[in-house]
């Protein structure tokens, strides 16, 4: 794994907590929403950077070494 690859990954687990973390409220979701925009971007950098971006089966090969919990019909 590429330093870059771990770092698109990593960046997309974080986007993945954050929108958990935004939707737990459901009545505070909506507001909650707007804090999503800094983790998508630097995911969206990450995964270019990254050679990612339209590769998926590697990505989420790679979300999976980080969250091996994580299984392949979701989160």
């Amino acid at each position: 794994m590429s330093n870059d690859e771990l770092t698109a990954a990593k960046a997309y687990v974080r986007l993945l907590k954050a929108t958990r973390a935004a939707l737990e409220e459901p009545d505070e979701g909506p507001a909650h929403l707007s804090l999503l925009a800094s983790p998508m971007a630097e995911a969206d950098g990450a995964l270019e950077r990254a050679g990612l971006c339209g590769n998926e089966s590697r990505f989420f090969e790679l979300v999976r070494s980080l969250q091996p919990t994580v299984s392949g019909n979701g989160w």
